[in-house]
């Protein structure tokens, strides 16, 4: 439901299609018109010692997943949108998260390596198990738009994520 309200704008403001006179499919527009869905939120990490939560920004979204291995794989950072303006960084064996990289004295959590791997696998575990429960519920509720509704889902998703899917299914 998050998904498709993120993405429910009005077909007239852009070069989409009309909506659908039924209602399944007008409420669907916007999930199934778009190239790339916004999925509000994106992803926290909570430090159960300190208590210190970093929270993606205002304009960051799970569909920005990737971000998250450009810090261990990549060029070894990522911004997570702003206010605030949570940013990641890799420092030597270390992930370190800002919880506002506009504030000197900003909240950090740091996670080795090898704990923030077991943190994205997990994550994307529970991701892999997100998109297969909703193709049931979407098999059983909306059986016929499950093609395009389930193919929607999984572009908000990693490339692991919707092969494990497609293998689950």
């Amino acid at each position: 439901m998050r998904i498709v309200g993120c993405n429910d704008i009005d077909p007239e403001l852009d070069d989409r299609p009309p909506r659908h006179a039924d209602p399944p499919g007008s409420f669907l527009h916007g999930l199934l018109t778009f190239d790339s869905l916004f999925a509000a939120g994106g992803m926290r990490v909570t430090d159960s010692s300190s208590g210190i939560t970093f929270l993606p920004g205002c304009c960051n979204g799970l569909e920005d997943w990737r971000a998250w291995h450009e810090v261990v794989d990549g060029s070894g950072h990522a911004s997570f949108g702003h206010d605030p303006d949570p940013f990641a960084e890799r420092l030597a064996d270390t992930v370190r998260l800002a919880v506002d990289a506009e504030q000197d004295d900003s909240p950090v959590i740091e996670l080795s390596i090898t704990e923030f791997r077991r943190l994205l696998d997990g994550a994307e575990h529970d991701l892999t198990n997100f998109l297969a429960l909703a193709a049931d519920w979407v098999s059983q509720y909306l059986p016929d738009h499950f093609t395009p509704v389930t193919a929607a889902l999984a572009r908000t998703r990693p490339a692991r994520v919707v092969r494990a899917a497609k293998a689950m299914g």
